[in-house]
């Protein structure tokens, strides 16, 4: 892609990597029989004679980029490029692809070459990979790959070939520096495209116009044809209402009767209404006459009984009432002692209150007797019964409390018992984990250092050990060995184990890069020690080792690596560890170093004990390490978990540690075993457990029965109280019974005046209920029936024209009467015949000749419309970009000022560029610093040769800045300058292009002895050309 650049932020690209011309070969191409050229990545300047094929370089990258001939200006056809005497031509230019701009890496890789063979009738172009195989041929891949880059090789900034740089130093014409400037910036390509695309709007606008005029007519007819169907429908709409209003007219008839219908339904029915009004007010005479004869009847029989069958009525309630309070009575009394007292109380009251009853009354103390005597035995039964209720509850709360200690010991043995489990289990887990590590250790030795982690880290250090400085040495302990045998393989471990799974680089690069393989291979947590590989191996004094007999762990290694010895002795100490036999051996050193020792005794003997220099630990030959640190003696006991890595044979290892498994997992079994047979124990003791406390529960339910039956008791007794003092009112109330007699013979002649008057009333309502109201209903009914026979005459006339389900589904008659449709009626006829006289044609001829035409120029008004609705939204995007083309160019153009300045301030000179896109001009004002009058020089051409061309270069490198290409080539660019002039412009040139960051290629015919070559700065001398 051809892009601007922002000048504002100078961006300087310290290792610009993709895009830049790494080699250039040519074979028979010009003057060049074969000649290559390596480019540096920054700056490189060419010199050489006249003639000795500079300017052939920038011609071959030209061509090999896909330039014309013509557009080089060096030869009209290709096969001119042909040296003479020679039948083809190839040019081989490679490419620089690495960094995060590179095209297709996983097909081309780091370098692509671009191949041009040119021969007498043809050309082809092959596109290579970094290893030379052909990848593409096509001219369309090798300009994505032009785009990709942004290599513009006819842009004069990229590449200004010999005869540009003098046409553009020599030319003083203001159009020509405009087009230059124009053409460089992109503006023109920007321009002409955006030209091309207004041309093309407009060359559309008018294809669719013409397109739209072609069909207008036929929009026309269908306009007409439209008008006609509408009326057409209008007047069939209108014959459709006359037919819907006859059939509503023969209907509304009948609905006229219906509510006439309805009218005297209703009138009835008011009338009818009145007869049950009249009927309840007879009625409720006769109810009111039948009401005052049964009260004088009753008043009558009252009087006549009052002394007597009152007080008798009384007395049986009252018997009755004594009767059921006995019956409870006796139900009571046969669960309570307590309760036969109160009730003895309760009939010795009664003997008082009824002394006519006494018969009754002793019988009944009688059989009270019998059931007392019944009730003491068993409340004593009962007694008994809670007694030993009692002392069963005190036994089984006893029986519970040893349950409750057995129980608690059971599952404190149960406890005990999990946690011998847990433990054997533990040391079973232990011991197969360090059975699995020597098997993978029996399979491989290097997996005991780190596991699967530590080769999936190898085999990554192998793919990458072309990036470390020196390849990194580990794990440590696959570089070790032990001398005499395993003996000491458990006891090295505790003393150097956390070292052997270490790695070791030379510097902090290698460091870093060695975390990062780490980081792939999923390996957390790596130990790595910087150390310098070229240390020789460590030579300890003696004075500075253990004075004792016991083996240090330096003396038991074996290691050909003098790198891995030396980061022991300096960071694991293993010369200051002694091993020895027992503890009390190892208790007699000194705590300064450290030392192995065999067994545990030997180790106190030798840590604690003796008085050994340079001492610092003791290790035992199981594991055991013992220091001490002033006055206090430390002894730690092994870590069961470690086992000896560095052991060369683990196959007795491997079958003890097979043994010892065995024997966990039987102890654990055992002990699973003892567990299950506490728990059923356990499972008994809940069993007598749940016994006693469901005894316990009986135990509390029946003492809640008892305490109900006493409240039962007390309840009864409070009855029978009530049941006395209802008998002592009954007995007052017989003293006024005369009272209540007068005052009934007076209610009775009241009730008889009352019976004369209603009888009158009723007679009154009969006579109206027979003369008025059913005379008027007789005569309702009669119309009605008359109504009814009308209506059905009109459903027989409206039928015929019409059913009533196809008027339901008209709307019915919307409340209308037949008067007033019959007059919406005529209005319609009259309408119909007079449209009807219009038009002469079918509608449906005219429906079928519109759908015809219709879908004639549908499909084409939606294109058209569709292609109105693109143009416009192209229209608009068009305008937007000629509006930013506008900003930009504006923009540009002071950008181009401002740098031109600068670059001309480097010689003490100022000026000023002005850019006339209207009138397509470029002006260049120039102020040089030894002119007095300060009047700037409007036309170069009236500056000097050298300034002229050093102003002219500055004005080149402000285009430059403004532009991006991966590589920029410039060809005898120091023409018409003096020494000086050449020397100031060429160290401008050279500042800019280091400065730059992109790759710069100068061809001069000058010397450029001042130009010193550096890390940035190439200098090449072409061969001097042949006589």
């Amino acid at each position: 892609m051809k892009r601007a650049r922002d000048s504002s932020s100078s961006r300087v690209s310290p290792s610009l990597e993709a895009g830049i011309i790494k080699k250039l070969r040519l074979e028979n191409f010009m003057c060049h029989s074969n000649h290559e050229t390596e480019f540096g990545n920054h700056v490189n300047v060419i010199t050489g004679q006249n003639g000795s094929g500079k300017s052939a370089i920038l011609t071959a990258l030209c061509v090999a980029f896909g330039c014309r001939a013509k557009g080089t200006q060096r030869a009209s056809t290709l096969k001119d490029f042909i040296k003479t005497g020679s039948s083809n031509a190839v040019i081989h230019v490679e490419i620089q692809n690495e960094g995060e701009d590179a095209f297709k890496p996983e097909i081309y890789g780091d370098v692509i070459i671009v191949e041009r063979r040119i021969s007498e009738s043809t050309s082809s172009i092959t596109l290579k990979d970094h290893q030379g195989k052909k990848v593409f041929s096509r001219k369309a891949d090798l300009q994505e790959i032009i785009e990709h880059f942004n290599i513009d090789v006819e842009n004069p900034c990229v590449i200004m070939s010999q005869d540009k740089s003098r046409e553009f130093l020599h030319s003083g014409n203001n159009k020509d520096k405009f087009k230059f400037f124009y053409k460089a910036t992109l503006l023109q390509q920007v321009n002409d495209l955006l030209e091309s695309i207004s041309v093309e709007i407009t060359n559309a606008r008018r294809i669719v116009e013409e397109l739209e005029t072609a069909i207008r007519p036929i929009e026309k007819e269908l306009n007409e044809l439209q008008i006609k169907i509408k009326t057409m429908e209008h007047v069939e709409q209108i014959s459709i209402q006359v037919q819907q209003l006859k059939k509503k007219l023969a209907w509304s008839w009948v609905y006229d009767v219906d509510k006439k219908l309805e009218e005297q339904n209703v009138r009835i029915e008011k009338l009818k209404n009145r007869v049950p009004t009249c009927q309840a007010k007879i009625d409720k005479q006769l109810h009111q006459l039948e009401k005052l004869s049964e009260s004088c009847s009753k008043k009558k029989a009252e009087i006549a009984s009052m002394t007597t069958s009152q007080v008798k009525q009384m007395k049986e309630n009252l018997s009755h009432s004594m009767t059921l309070a006995r019956k409870e009575e006796f139900e009571l009394q046969r669960d309570c002692k307590i309760r036969t007292s109160n009730i003895q109380k309760m009939v010795q009251q009664l003997k008082r209150l009824e002394l006519q009853r006494q018969d009754i009354h002793e019988q009944h103390v009688k059989n009270t007797q019998a059931e007392e005597s019944d009730m003491v035995e068993k409340l004593k039964g009962l007694r008994d019964e809670v007694r030993a209720a009692e002392s069963e509850l005190e036994r089984l709360r006893e029986e519970e409390a040893i349950l409750m200690n057995n129980i608690n010991r059971q599952n404190d043995d149960i406890r005990r018992i999990d946690d011998k489990i847990q433990d054997h289990e533990k040391k079973y887990s232990n011991i197969m984990s360090i059975l699995r590590g020597l098997q993978q250790q029996q399979s491989n030795k290097i997996s005991a250092f780190g596991g699967n982690k530590v080769m999936n880290l190898l085999r990554i250090i192998e793919r990458c050990h072309h990036k470390f400085r020196m390849p990194p040495i580990g794990p440590i302990g696959a570089h070790l060995k032990l001398l005499n045998g395993n003996k000491w393989a458990v006891a090295v471990e505790h003393a150097i184990g956390k070292l052997l799974n270490s790695f070791i680089v030379t510097d902090h690069k290698d460091f870093r890069l060695l975390k990062q393989c780490a980081k792939d291979a999923n390996y957390g947590h790596l130990q790595i020690i910087i150390y310098d590989f070229s240390t020789p191996r460590l030579m300890i004094p003696e004075h500075m080792l253990p004075n004792t007999n016991c083996p240090s762990t330096l003396s038991i290694l074996q290691c050909e690596n003098h790198t891995v010895l030396n980061v022991l002795v300096d960071l694991g100490k293993v010369e200051r560890q002694v091993l020895v036999n027992d503890y009390d051996t190892g208790k007699e050193g000194k705590v300064e170093r450290q030392v192995l020792v065999n067994d545990y005794d030997t180790g106190k003997e030798v840590a604690f004990e003796q008085r050994i220099p340079n001492l610092k630990e003791v290790f035992t030959v199981d594991g055991c390490k013992m220091f001490s640190r002033g006055s206090v003696q430390t002894t730690l006991p092994p870590n069961r978990k470690l086992y000896g890595r560095l052991s060369s044979s683990v196959e007795d290892d491997i079958k003890k540690l097979s043994n010892d498994a065995s024997n966990e997992q039987n102890a654990a079994n055992d002990y699973k075993r003892n567990k299950r047979e506490a728990e059923v124990k356990l499972e008994d003791l809940d069993r007598k457990k749940n016994s006693i406390k469901e005894i316990n529960k009986n135990i509390k339910e029946e003492q809640v029965l008892l305490e109900g039956l006493e409240q039962r008791r007390h309840e009864a007794v409070a009855k029978a109280n009530d049941l006395k003092v209802k008998f002592d009112e009954l007995c007052e109330s017989a003293n006024t019974e005369l009272a209540f007699l007068q005052k009934a013979e007076s209610e009775l002649m009241d009730i008889e005046r009352e019976i004369d008057s209603t009888k009158k009333a009723k007679d009154h309502y009969d006579n109206v209920m027979k003369n008025k109201v059913l005379h008027d209903i007789k005569e309702a009914e009669e119309h009605y029936l008359e109504l009814t026979k009308r209506r059905e005459e009109n459903v027989e006339k409206a039928s015929i024209i019409c059913c009533q389900n196809e008027l339901a589904l008209l709307g019915g008659c919307d409340s209308k009467t037949p008067e007033e449709i019959s007059a919406q009626l005529d209005r319609l006829n009259h309408t119909l015949r007079r449209e009807s006289q219009r038009y002469s044609e079918s509608i449906d001829d005219l429906r079928m000749l519109y759908a015809k035409k219709e879908r004639k120029i549908l499909k084409k008004q939606q294109v058209y419309k569709a292609l109105r609705q693109k143009l416009n939204a192209c229209q608009n995007a068009l305008e937007f970009r000629r509006r930013k083309f506008q900003t930009n160019a504006t923009n540009l153009k002071h950008q181009l000022s401002w740098k031109f300045n600068g670059h001309l301030k480097k010689k003490g000179i100022s000026g000023v560029i002005k850019v006339d896109y209207e009138e397509m001009t470029l002006s260049i004002e120039v102020q040089m610093p030894q002119d007095a009058s300060n009047r700037a020089v409007r036309d170069t051409r009236g500056l000097s040769g050298g300034e002229r061309s050093f102003s002219t270069l500055c004005f080149a490198l402000a285009l430059h800045e403004m532009t991006e290409a991966p590589f920029r080539a410039m060809d005898e660019f120091d023409v018409f300058m003096d020494a000086v002039s050449r020397k100031i412009s060429l160290d401008t040139l050279i500042e800019f292009a280091e400065a730059q960051g992109s790759q710069w290629i100068l061809i001069t015919p000058h010397d450029t002895g001042l130009v010193k070559a550096g890390n940035r700065v190439k200098k090449m001398q072409m061969a001097a050309p042949r006589s």
